[in-house]
């Protein structure tokens, strides 16, 4: 399952990601918001990052206008990586290098055919370990303290 949630900013982006998702036959849980009335995106990323922490989703999507708030309150949450793309070489990385569990985007900044070409990086990468397990182990412990 993937865990998907935007504001009010990102809601556009997010119900066209969901529509993709969807048409590849991938199960999808959306967190919300459900419309373009305001809400407070560290709502959105406390509802989702659960849901990843805990092992109920694969990974989680994060979309506000410009995705930058909407990272800063999901790596709040102990246990979440989650990434800012804008472009799918980033995407691919920060599976690969950061083995990021939820990557974030702008729906203000971004159009749906590359957001989806962000995405699709993403979901077709895959963690290369090795020394990168060894930098994310160092980046746990800095959480832990």
């Amino acid at each position: 399952m993937i865990a998907i949630g935007s504001d009010h900013g990102g809601y556009e982006l997010k119900c066209a990601v969901i529509k993709h998702l969807e048409s590849k036959g991938l199960e999808v849980k959306d967190f919300g918001c459900y419309s373009k009335d305001s809400v407070n995106y560290p709502d959105i990323a406390a509802a989702v990052c659960p849901a990843v922490t805990k092992g109920e989703a694969d990974f989680g999507i994060l979309i506000c206008g410009t995705g930058i708030g909407i990272s800063i309150a999901a790596n709040k949450h102990k246990g979440i990586r989650a990434a800012l793309c804008s472009d799918a070489y980033s995407a691919e990385k920060t599976k690969q290098h950061n083995n990021a569990n939820v990557i974030c985007m702008g729906g203000r900044v971004l159009g749906e055919d590359l957001a989806i070409s962000i995405l699709e990086a993403y979901m077709n990468a895959e963690f290369e370990g090795g020394r990168h397990q060894a930098r994310i182990d160092l980046i746990t412990d800095i959480e832990n303290k």
